[in-house]
């Protein structure tokens, strides 16, 4: 009994192509939405996370100031010195390595070309809190760090504008007024979770860059990357308790700096991603009912058409529940074929989507296979009522229907 019901359920689909394709557009379009808009939400939560997780591995950021925005309010707030770095890792348990740093954005010059980047001077342990890697050459070794000696590692992007395909290693760039040596090229990073280069960089040693280029011994960052075991919360309370104490802040005094979690960071910015897309979701979803409606409608229309063959069908033998199955595969049929070109179209804008905006492509068959049965389910749901109608014909009154 289903075999025959599919087989008429499909002769009359084919028989109506165009308003076929039309009743299940709705779905189509339904189905195709609600998958892009989860599949670019997952893509970009995971984008954010490896972006932020680009920036160290169990990261702390020590900053002066009340906020590490952009637009941060450090006015007032004193810098660092390196003793308080010092005291960071001596002091607090649980640390894997603690830099210093201190940048500023300078115009660097090799030969005929130029290039604006921020010169970071800084110590071996901000390579460890990074997560930086060589490309080539070498860090800078402990006795070029005391004793300030002008060499440089430099990014990939800075690599590339100043010295193009040739190996820039032993080499001198310009740096304001003093020459520094090129000892090593940092692998590629790529974006950060700002939009910001992390390969557009200079890293030197720290006293090389208070001597020659702030001119000052302060610190203005100090990045602490924690053991994997690590707890972070009482890391972070410890180093809070550390820099009150060694700012000398009262009791009713505020912190005049701040310690940023990047993971922290990276959860909120997932979470408020998922949101986003939860609700771009069902907003997508609200299609899905649109196009059920059609079939409906349609099935209704069908219903109408073909009073007198139901009736025909019910006069010589057929049981209600024959002509009910026959009309609700009839729409589960077209929701569920829908359902699957959406699936098919949302895979293609998927994948060109987040190629163009440069995101991981995530196949989830999980939001796949739901959205199939939800439309599966539009088909049952709204094909019911016609289909019922359909059932109960008087087959006396649809056969003198004209």
């Amino acid at each position: 009994m289903l075999l025959n019901a599919l087989l008429l359920a499909l002769r009359e689909i084919r028989r109506n192509l165009m308003r076929s394709f039309l009743t299940i557009l709705g779905i189509v379009i339904g189905v195709a939405a609600v998958i892009t808009m989860v599949t670019l939400g997952n893509g970009a939560t995971r984008m954010v996370a490896d972006q932020i997780s680009s920036l160290g591995s169990n990261l702390l950021i020590l900053r002066p100031g009340q906020r590490l925005d952009p637009g941060r309010d450090s006015a007032g707030a004193p810098n660092f010195r390196v003793a308080d770095a010092e005291a960071v890792g001596q002091q607090i348990n649980g640390l894997q390595a603690v830099a210093p740093v201190v940048g500023s954005s300078v115009t660097v010059v090799a030969g005929t070309e130029n290039w604006s980047t921020t010169v970071n001077g800084t110590s071996q342990a901000y390579f460890t809190t990074g997560n930086w890697k060589l490309a080539a050459g070498r860090l800078f070794t402990d006795d070029e760090e005391r004793a300030g000696k002008a060499v440089c590692v430099i990014g990939h992007t800075v690599k590339k504008e100043l010295f193009g395909q040739r190996s820039p290693l032993g080499s001198e760039i310009r740096v304001k007024t003093f020459a520094c040596e090129v000892i090593g090229v940092l692998a590629a990073k790529g974006q950060g979770a700002m939009g910001m280069d992390q390969d557009d960089t200079v890293l030197m040693p720290l006293r090389t860059a208070q001597r020659r280029l702030t001119g000052n011994l302060d610190v203005s960052t100090i990045m602490i990357s924690l053991k994997p075991s690590a707890d972070a919360t009482q890391a972070m309370s410890g180093i809070r308790a550390l820099m009150r104490e060694r700012r000398k802040l009262g009791d009713n005094e505020d912190n005049n700096f701040d310690v940023m979690d990047t993971k922290q960071i990276a959860d909120t910015l997932s979470g408020t991603i998922r949101t986003m897309t939860g609700l771009l979701g069902a907003v997508a979803a609200v299609s899905l009912l649109v196009g059920g409606i059609g079939i409906m409608n349609i099935m209704l229309v069908s219903v109408t058409e073909r009073t007198r063959e139901i009736g025909i069908r019910l006069a010589i033998g057929a049981l209600e529940n024959e002509v009910l199955l026959q009309f609700l595969i009839e729409a589960v049929v077209l929701s569920a074929f829908g359902g699957l070109v959406g699936i098919g179209l949302a895979f293609f804008a998927c994948l060109g989507l987040s190629t163009a905006m440069g995101m991981p492509f995530l196949f989830n068959p999980a939001i796949n296979l739901t959205a199939f049965a939800f439309s599966a389910a539009i088909g049952v749901l709204f094909g019911y009522v016609p289909a019922r109608r359909a059932a109960r014909l008087d087959p006396i009154e649809a056969l003198r229907h004209e």
